[in-house]
């Protein structure tokens, strides 16, 4: 610890560059890694926000609650089994809607829960959704941003069917296109009218796109043998089956990982050409006692020393990058996030010093010496 500090000291400006790459090599990697992370909570926000544990889709719906149709039997056959308060109706559908006044159309997601249920979200300003209440929705706070408040009539660009906003609810997301809850009334008439287009005759509408469970994971074999022509899955599968979740976690996650091993290469290869540049000293150090391991341990504590100052500073700008970002940026990053993240940058650090280690561990001191004096 002596001899790594004491060095640092007096070779300021040589440590004082690699530590301004660490910096911005562990910014680059916090960032991306909050932007990867607020992707996917933006990508899937509501369905994470549900107390549901598991789901019950239609067979061969590949996952996607927008494929899937389950009626009210299903419905009530699964409360059977779970018991009518682990189970919830939840309808699920992509749309195009109008703010009454504006001209600007806004891509959103409906969502049909039961106001009294254990899936209706919790609302941050206005009122709660009700059955009594018709034609009004609750809508994700992020569409005040498109003119959208208490009062505002949205029209349904495919039915023309207006909903009231009645309140905002906080991250509520689906498809990185922000949520609107309606009660299962409307979301029946909506049905209703989407099968007349297509009959030519008025049809009652009493299907859903999904059946919620809570509780469920001791039933979810008497689940499957009692709706066969359904398929059980949990919240996590669900949330990958969102279409592009998993390729776009993915091609993050790769750069996530490249981050690193670009990180750990670079700081492989500063810290070796120092070493070497350091031979005949370590030699000389060797030649009068030094132990191998102490030198070694000196090269790590360095390593050590740098990444943890540089992820500290990194820390601090990633968190006033964070407060100007705007709020259509989706960034997270949270406690366990910044702590793996922050590890596994410093066990990334720490293998790339292997290479200098290795080269102290090889000097021999008599050569060192010999090359000094010749």
């Amino acid at each position: 610890m002596f001899l790594a500090i004491r060095e640092m000291r007096f070779a300021k400006a040589r440590y004082l560059l690699i530590s301004t790459i660490m910096v911005l090599v562990a910014f680059l990697v916090l960032f991306v890694t909050g932007l990867a992370q607020g992707l996917a909570y933006d990508n899937a926000a509501s369905v994470k926000n549900m107390a549901a544990t598991h789901f019950i889709l239609e067979q061969d719906s590949n996952q996607r609650f927008t494929r899937s149709m389950v009626d009210q039997n299903e419905l009530q056959q699964a409360a059977a089994i779970v018991g009518d308060e682990n189970a919830e109706p939840l309808g699920v559908k992509m749309a195009t809607v109008i703010p009454s006044g504006e001209t600007a159309k806004l891509d959103v997601t409906l969502l049909s829960v039961r106001p009294e249920g254990w899936l209706a979200p919790k609302v941050v300003s206005g009122s709660a959704l009700s059955d009594q209440l018709k034609d009004h929705v609750l809508v994700d706070e992020t569409m005040a941003d498109n003119g959208v408040k208490i009062g505002t009539v949205l029209v349904d660009q495919a039915s023309g069917t207006k909903w009231t906003v009645n309140g905002f609810v906080k991250n509520e997301s689906f498809s990185h296109t922000p949520a609107v809850f309606l009660n299962l009334q409307d979301w029946s008439d909506l049905q209703a009218q989407a099968l007349t287009r297509q009959e030519s005759e008025p049809v009652s509408g009493t299907g859903y796109n999904a059946i919620a469970l809570q509780n469920a994971k001791e039933k979810v074999k008497e689940l499957q043998d009692a709706l066969p022509q359904t398929e059980v899955i949990t919240k996590s599968e669900a949330v990958s089956a969102i279409p592009g979740y998993k390729e776009e976690q993915g091609s993050l996650l790769m750069m996530i990982a490249f981050l690193f091993v670009i990180s750990a290469f670079v700081l492989a290869v500063f810290f070796y050409v120092i070493t070497i540049q350091k031979t005949s000293q370590f030699g000389i150090l060797k030649a009068v006692g030094t132990r191998t391991a102490y030198l070694a341990g000196s090269v790590a504590m360095q390593v050590v020393v740098l990444s943890v100052g540089s992820l500290m500073i990194s820390i601090l700008l990633v968190q006033l990058f964070e407060a100007v970002l705007p709020s259509s940026m989706p960034f997270q990053l949270g406690f366990s996030t910044l702590l793996i993240t922050s590890l596994s940058f410093v066990a990334m650090s720490l293998a790339g010093s292997l290479f200098s280690v290795w080269k102290v561990a090889k000097i021999d001191a008599l050569d060192a010496i010999g090359r000094t004096a010749a």
